[in-house]
């Protein structure tokens, strides 16, 4: 059976076409962009990976002492591409006290500002949680995959420690918050 209705086929046509459109996944321009799955650089600036400030570059000040931490994504400083193509490239920072830090966090920090993977070295969850740790009275950065906690004032070497694990440690650059 031939249509013989030209309107009724262009119609049908066009129908079909925006729906196949509304199905597919709709591709940005920021995922396109080269780079975007990188790993952090040398020189990288930090900027907010949530909330109303997400793409803003993080400034020493947006940072509280004591907590809570902030997430964060590294971004190329010349072609101002955010390298949030992997989410291993995510970054949490805290602003502590920089006193209570130990030898090696403190001459990873900046002004007190740590940064670590989000990344759980354990399960490879996000470590997502601010809470007090279960003996004393200090925050520490949580999995909740797991319920490991992370003490973001020392580093630690070894997991024998049922509570800490290696955290890869980002240097950090005053007075801007960049990677180094």
């Amino acid at each position: 059976m031939v249509c013989q209705d030209p309107v009724r086929r262009s119609l049908l046509l066009t129908a079909l076409a925006a729906g196949a459109c509304l199905v597919a996944k709709p591709v940005t321009a920021e995922e396109d962009q080269p780079g975007s799955d990188d790993r952090p650089q040398k020189g990288d600036l930090l900027v907010h990976s949530e909330g109303e400030h997400a793409g803003e570059v993080i400034r020493p000040g947006d940072l509280k002492l004591g907590g809570p931490p902030m997430h964060a994504w590294p971004k190329d400083p010349k072609s101002s591409v955010i390298r949030k193509g992997s989410r291993l490239n995510e970054i949490v920072l805290v602003k502590l006290d920089p006193g209570e830090l130990d030898d090696e966090s403190r001459s990873r920090a900046a002004d007190g500002i740590v940064a670590y993977s989000l990344i759980c070295t354990h399960a490879g969850c996000p470590v997502s949680e601010w809470v007090k740790a279960a003996e004393g009275d200090k925050n520490i950065l949580k999995c909740p995959c797991h319920n490991t906690e992370f003490n973001p004032v020392k580093v630690r070497k070894s997991c024998s420690d049922r509570h800490l694990a290696v955290w890869r440690h980002f240097h950090l650059r005053s007075p801007t918050v960049r990677l180094q």
